[in-house]
């Protein structure tokens, strides 16, 4: 009995490092393309589905796509929730996966069920469009149920899935350091992958095959997405939710308040913090900072005098936190700024998608005798991305490495920095392009013509695909960033905040439009881009993006990067024959 089980503890650290590593993160990148390939191609396009099949307004149907994909992005806070509080990553990804091959399955049978639709305008002038039925309260009921359970299940999926990747390497780890450092690049390629498809063979299909083909083929792409990432189960590395991160936080801003009043202890090490061999083979102690020093009142430990020695006194998690505990939170307001400065960014890219399209509407679309559509204008920043991604991996980031020693090659912020300066580089070329097109308008004699100009639509493409470069900095800096700076019980929920920094960005979008309009006297405000002011609204973009990256390097000037011990358990038997620390994995 016991040379067995001597010999089966031998051989489960030979079995426990088998887990994870390039094979597993596979399935997690399969999983990511064919989502982003269902997501961006309704993103781009759901606005004619709206308007040609459910008869909905022009600006009720830009206005429910608006809702829409921000709140797919603001349900990402929600799946980071029950990923860090209740499920394990893996298992967040299958059941909000599931969620989101719901509500296509019903945007499916909704398209090709006539019943479920109103009447079609066909047939109609275009002066007496309002006579076409409404869609009543049923089928505006099965509409909404069917977006909303795709907007829920995305926004679960792009919660969890980056970390339960990102949990198959251990950074710490010399020899995976390197293979982690690129996850978040080729993360990136995959969804730029699945974008790319999404915005010219599904939207196709759209167009040419019909609704009810476009739907049913993102809902065999979100199915196969969800069994490539079940087929990686036995693979994984999987977490061990450890509790609401909501409720630490509360946890250390109520026990704080409440120990204003107590001395605060000379030592730093004499503040509250939990060493227990018990707890795990490694358990991360994030180490004390100076900032925000009035939270450390939490971790006070008070002390009550028995008459023989002075004891100390655990009042329970809302009178007394750890300083990791402190710390985590800490970590979260430190993160903050960082995630407000990027906002405006992204109110650049929702401008980008919204007014290149209908400048794209008014110049040559003709691409080798095939008309361009519209909504596939968005490929455009998408190749870029498709080209730029492996060569930022496989170039740019080992020569960094040579020179900076760090594993990225760049600090995440300093990444998320040049994304910023080439957005506003990219405001700056839009405003140019934009005032060449105007010039080419007058020229001809066709700023009141609804002919296309003699200029193609490929000069959009300069402003596409320095935003495609910024959006690759940005994004995967902001990704990075949130998972190696979070504690172990929230990297879920602080990945997802980077997502919402897409959707306040677009709620954010209109506002500026609106603000602009008002203050301008109307830049925007003629219906016709040959008229308007387009080019001064993206010089003002441009300024402001200026400004916005002052405030930001400010904030990433402040931002003091978390420092963690990982405590250890000495016994021998936690250790294999060569001397390595074992690693705990949990398997669902």
């Amino acid at each position: 009995m016991g040379s067995s089980s001597k010999d089966d503890h031998k051989a489960q650290p030979k079995q426990e490092r088998r887990l994870g590593g390039s094979r597993a993160v596979l399935f997690v990148y399969a999983m990511e393309g064919l989502e982003s390939m269902s997501f961006v191609a309704n993103m781009v396009s759901l606005v004619t589905y709206f308007h040609g099949y459910m008869n909905f307004s022009l600006t009720k149907s830009a206005t429910t796509l608006t809702n829409f994909t921000g709140t797919s992005f603001l349900l990402a806070l929600f799946g980071g929730f029950i990923s860090d509080t209740y499920l394990s990553r893996f298992k967040t990804c299958v059941l909000f996966g599931c969620i989101e091959l719901l509500g296509l399955a019903i945007l499916a049978i909704q398209a090709h069920a006539h019943q479920l639709r109103p009447k079609p305008c066909v047939g109609v002038a275009p002066n007496l469009v309002n006579q076409c039925d409404d869609a009543d309260g049923t089928q505006v009921a099965i509409l909404f149920t069917g977006l909303y359970l795709f907007a829920c299940g995305t926004g679960g999926v792009k919660a969890a899935l980056p970390s339960l990747g990102a949990d198959q390497f251990d950074e710490r780890d010399p020899k995976e350091a390197a293979k982690f450092s690129s996850f978040f690049n080729w993360f990136l390629f995959s969804l730029t992958v699945g974008s790319i498809i999404g915005v010219t063979f599904i939207v196709w299909i759209s167009t040419n095959q019909g609704w009810d083909w476009s739907f049913g083929v993102c809902t065999i792409a979100v199915l196969f997405a969800t069994v490539f990432v079940i087929m990686g189960k036995s693979l994984y590395r999987h977490n061990v939710p450890k509790g609401s991160p909501i409720i630490r936080i509360l946890q250390v801003f109520v026990a704080a308040i409440h120990n204003r009043n107590l001395p605060k202890p000379e030592m730093a090490d004499q503040l509250h913090e939990i060493h227990d061999r018990e707890a795990g083979l490694d358990t991360e102690i994030l180490k004390r900072t100076d900032q925000f020093r009035f939270l450390d009142r939490a971790a006070i430990t008070r002390t009550a005098c028995d008459g023989r020695a002075s004891t100390s006194i655990n009042p329970g998690p809302w009178r007394l936190c750890t300083v990791t505990q402190v710390e985590e939170t800490k970590i979260l307001l430190r993160m903050l700024p960082i995630i407000v400065s990027t906002l405006f960014m992204n109110t650049c890219l929702a401008q980008l998608q919204t007014f290149c399209i209908q400048q794209s509407t008014t110049m040559d679309r003709n691409l080798f005798g095939f008309k361009v559509p519209g909504p596939s204008l968005p490929v455009i920043p998408l190749v870029f991305m498709f080209i730029l991604v492996p060569i930022y991996d496989r170039v740019f980031i080992p020569i960094a490495r040579k020179i900076t020693g760090i594993p990225t090659g760049i600090r995440q912020l300093q990444r998320i920095g040049v994304g910023l300066v080439l957005s506003a580089v990219s405001m700056a070329v839009a405003a140019v392009v934009e005032t060449k097109r105007k010039s080419v308008a007058v020229e001809h004699n066709m700023v009141d013509s609804i002919e296309p100009l003699p200029m193609s639509v490929f000069w959009l493409g300069f402003q596409y695909a320095i935003f495609g470069a910024a959006d690759m900095f940005t994004l995967v800096g902001l990704l990075d960033f949130f998972y190696a700076e979070s504690s172990a019980g929230m990297k879920s929920l602080s990945t997802a905040i980077s997502w919402c920094s897409i959707a306040f960005g677009y709620f954010l979008s209109s506002l500026v439009v609106e603000i602009v309009n008002k203050v301008s006297g109307g830049w925007l405000a003629s219906n016709n881009l040959n008229r308007d002011k387009l080019n001064y609204f993206y010089w003002l973009l441009a300024g402001i993006s200026v400004l916005n990256f002052g405030f930001y390097l400010a904030c990433a000037s402040w931002y003091r990067y978390k420092e963690v011990e990982i405590k250890q358990v000495e016994d021998c038997s936690d250790v294999d024959t060569r001397g390595k620390k074992k690693v705990e994995m949990v398997r669902v």
